[in-house]
């Protein structure tokens, strides 16, 4: 870029100053630093641009990598299933015979099927066991209250005994 110092700013300062005239230079500067302000904006627009082609490049070609080894692990891993089926199938199977007879599908005849449902029971509420589980000891402790007071039961439950009666 161009390196320009105070010297030769203050040169072509007073030459402007000398060639325009000190009434239009102050509007002339304006203009001139509009204009150079809307030329950096637009040379910043454009590298803003370039480097959002360049990163969604890179993007397309990390997502076709992604997807290509995704492919790749996926077919790996459908081979290496079909490879265990086939060996678990192989050695499942009997000698020389290709149908299951040993297994059984269905339960036999003297297995109750209701036995093996439990009928439902609605949950029991034991909220009075509930309410006694915690030791009375510990809710005194930790301040729990466990009867209902008025506030004037309780100002004078805490209220300090008098000392002069």
């Amino acid at each position: 870029m161009i390196d320009f110092g105070f010297d030769k700013l203050a040169l072509i300062g007073a030459v402007a100053l000398i060639v325009i005239g000190p009434e239009k230079l102050p509007r002339v500067a304006r203009t001139v630093g509009h204009f150079i302000g809307k030329a950096q904006r637009y040379v910043a627009d454009v590298k803003a641009e370039v480097n959002r082609s360049i990163e969604l490049e890179e993007l397309h070609k990390m997502k076709s990598q992604f997807e290509t080894a995704a492919r790749d692990v996926s077919q790996s891993v459908q081979q290496e299933v079909q490879q265990a089926a086939s060996a678990v199938e192989s050695a499942w199977k009997p000698e020389g015979s290709t149908d299951y007879a040993g297994l059984e599908t269905t339960p036999p005849e003297s297995v109750n099927a209701s036995a093996w449902t439990p009928a439902y029971q609605p949950p029991r509420k034991r909220w009075r066991m509930k309410r006694g589980a915690v030791p009375r000891w510990y809710k005194q402790r930790e301040g729990v209250r466990m009867h209902v007071q008025s506030g004037a039961a309780r100002v004078a439950r805490f209220r300090p005994p008098r000392s002069g009666a």
